[in-house]
């Protein structure tokens, strides 16, 4: 019987199949790229706000603590947005006839809040707690950066499910003293392996096991 294919058809195949790995590698080289891109995570934009509020004004500046703003971040899940009353209680006299801040004057007036928008957004299937963060030595800069240098806050962090997990696999390096967790310039790797060890002692910090299981995040 006559040979149906010509003895090229083996090479043609072996470079078929060559091919095929190659671009399937490729391909998935480029899906944990695109995943992990602005594009998709929203990291490094910058939102546009009805009010253009300068973080790096007010905290760096001023040095207005993070907490007379998001006045339950030490107590509930939420952080809290501050009512135009809290701007108020400063513009009431700062920059009182300015017409850059019309917007905030004329919330306070009909009594509507501002129309913010959401920098830092989690899907509704992610469960996230501010206040245990805070409790057991997490600072805000951690998850936020250091925002007292922003002009306009934007997301430093993916937020995706792999950067929560490497915190959460060694927490250790990310703790740091009470008193400097609203400290938006403190870097916790600045703290000796033993003071880190001390302070996990001292808030409790839970197992890894614990901290990487499931119904942690999603409840």
């Amino acid at each position: 019987m006559a040979q149906l294919f010509h003895k090229s058809a083996n090479n043609i195949a072996k470079a078929s199949i060559v091919g095929a790995i190659v671009l399937a590698g490729v391909a998935g080289f480029a899906y944990t790229v695109i995943a992990r891109s602005s594009y998709l995570t929203g990291r490094y934009i910058e939102r546009q706000q009805p009010v253009q509020f300068s973080h790096r004004h007010h905290v760096g500046d001023d040095g207005i603590d993070c907490r007379y703003c998001h006045t339950t971040v030490e107590t509930t899940a939420s952080a809290g947005m501050p009512p135009t009353q809290t701007c108020m209680n400063c513009h009431s006299q700062i920059w009182n006839d300015s017409p850059y801040l019309e917007p905030v004057r004329a919330s306070y007036r009909e009594n509507k809040p501002i129309k913010w928008e959401r920098v830092h957004d989690l899907p509704e299937f992610v469960y996230f707690n501010h206040s245990i963060h805070v409790n057991k030595g997490i600072g805000c800069s951690s998850c936020h950066g250091d925002v007292a240098n922003m002009a306009s806050v934007y997301q430093e962090n993916t937020l995706q499910m792999e950067w929560c997990i490497a915190c959460h696999k060694d927490p250790q390096s990310n703790l740091r003293p009470k008193s400097e967790i609203f400290n938006t310039a403190f870097d916790p790797s600045t703290l000796s392996e033993d003071e880190q060890k001390k302070l996990k002692e001292d808030y409790k910090i839970r197992s890894r096991e614990m901290l990487t299981s499931c119904s942690m995040c999603h409840r």
